[in-house]
C-alpha cells in the first residue's frame, strides 16, 4: 500500500481501481510540498527541535556569511520579512510560546520595530530567542525583546548602535564634534575638517541624532516590558544595557561581538545552551541544516516553522531575488 511522508498532501486515487492518480497540477503541487532533499532534512531537525521543547519553532537565516554578491544587500531585515513571519505564525497554537532561532546581520530599525511588535502582539513575552551563531545589529533587538537569549559559548550578539546610510550614527556624531573642538581651538585647521566633513551629506547628523534615540527608545521598551518585567530596577537594568550596546564609544565598532559572558555581565537573561546536551544537539543540527539549506541553494533567506511552512526568499545573480513564498500571506486577528 502507497504511503505519504509527513507533510505530503495526500495521494489521489482513482476510486474503481485503486490505483494512485494525480492530474499534472496535483503532481506539481506535491512535488513542491515534498521540496528539495535540503527541505526535508531541514524539516525533520526543526521538527524534532519543537518535539523535544514542546514549543513552536521558527528559524529566520539570512545568508549575509555565504554570500558576497548582489544578493547580500537583501540580506538584511526589511519590511517584506513579516509576510515570511506572518505566514509561519499562522495556525500554530500560541499557547506553545515561540522559540525563534536567528542567523541575521540585522538591519532596517523600523522593519525590525515591526516585527518585535507583531511577535509580541502574538505571543506576549513567552518568547525565547535562540542565537546558535550570530545574530547581530537588528537581531540583537529582536533577542533583547525576548524573555530570554539561549546562547552557546560559540554564539555572539552584537551593539544595537544605529547604522545611517552606511555610517554609524554615533561615529558620524562623535566626529563632528571632535571637528568642532578642532577648529574652535585652532581655526586653521579648518583646512583639515573640510574635505573629512564634506563627504557626508546634508541632515546626516539630524538623522543620526533621531536614529540613535529611535534605537535606545526600542530596547528599552523592548526589556522593561518584556525580560526585565516585574523587576522594581527594570529601567535601570535596561539603561545599563543600553549604555554599553547602544554606545558606539563603548563598543567601539558595530561588528563588535558580544558573547555569552559579556552578556550576562551587562544583565542580559542569558541561557547557556550547553546547559542542556540534547537542546544543543538539536538547535545544532537545526543550525546545519539551515546553512547548509542556504549554501548549497539559491536561497538567501529562509523563515520557517516545525510544520514546514516556510517563505523563503531566493535568487541568482542573473535573475535577481524572489519571494517564494505561499500563494496566500494569512494574517492573525
Amino acid at each position: 500500500m502507497c504511503s505519504t511522508p509527513p507533510g505530503s498532501p495526500p495521494i489521489p486515487r482513482d476510486l474503481h481501481e485503486g490505483i494512485p492518480s494525480a492530474s499534472w497540477k496535483e503532481i506539481q503541487n506535491e512535488i513542491k510540498a515534498v521540496g528539495t532533499a535540503h527541505d526535508v532534512v531541514r524539516r525533520r531537525y526543526l521538527n524534532a527541535l519543537s518535539d523535544l521543547t514542546g514549543r513552536n519553532t521558527i528559524v529566520y537565516y539570512s545568508g549575509w556569511q555565504q554570500f558576497r554578491d548582489e544578493r547580500l544587500a537583501f540580506c538584511g531585515i526589511d519590511d517584506s520579512d513579516k509576510h515570511g513571519i506572518m505566514t509561519a505564525v499562522h495556525g500554530l497554537d500560541r499557547g506553545k510560546g515561540l522559540d525563534l532561532i536567528l542567523y541575521t546581520p540585522g538591519g532596517d530599525v523600523a522593519a525590525t520595530e515591526s516585527l518585535i511588535e507583531y511577535l509580541r502582539e502574538m505571543f506576549g513575552t513567552d518568547i525565547r530567542a535562540v542565537v546558535p551563531h550570530l545574530s547581530m545589529s537588528g537581531g540583537t533587538m529582536i533577542a533583547l525583546a525576548c524573555r530570554e537569549v539561549i546562547m552557546g559559548k560559540h554564539s555572539r550578539i552584537g551593539p544595537v548602535d544605529p547604522q545611517v546610510g552606511g555610517y554609524s550614527a554615533h561615529g558620524v556624531l562623535e566626529e563632528f564634534d571632535r571637528a568642532y573642538r578642532e577648529v574652535k581651538e585652532d581655526p586653521a585647521r579648518v583646512v583639515v575638517w573640510q574635505p573629512i566633513i564634506a563627504k557626508y551629506p546634508p541632515t546626516l547628523i539630524g538623522e543620526c541624532e533621531k536614529a540613535m534615540a529611535w534605537a535606545r527608545e526600542i530596547v528599552k521598551e523592548s526589556l522593561v516590558s518584556g525580560m526585565f518585567k516585574g523587576k522594581k530596577d527594570a529601567a535601570k537594568r535596561a539603561e545599563r544595557v543600553i549604555k554599553t550596546l547602544a554606545s558606539h564609544a563603548e563598543t567601539k565598532s558595530h561588528a563588535r561581538h558580544i558573547s555569552f559572558k559579556k552578556a550576562q555581565n551587562l544583565g542580559i537573561n542569558v541561557r547557556a545552551l550547553e546547559a542542556d546536551q540534547r537542546l544543543q544537539d538539536a538547535v545544532l543540527s537545526v543550525h546545519h541544516a539551515c546553512i547548509q539549506s542556504i549554501t548549497a541553494t539559491s536561497s538567501f533567506k529562509l523563515i520557517e516553522n516545525q510544520d514546514g511552512i516556510a517563505f523563503v526568499s531566493r535568487g541568482t545573480i542573473s535573475e535577481g531575488p524572489t519571494r517564494d513564498g505561499p500563494s496566500e500571506t494569512h494574517s492573525e486577528p
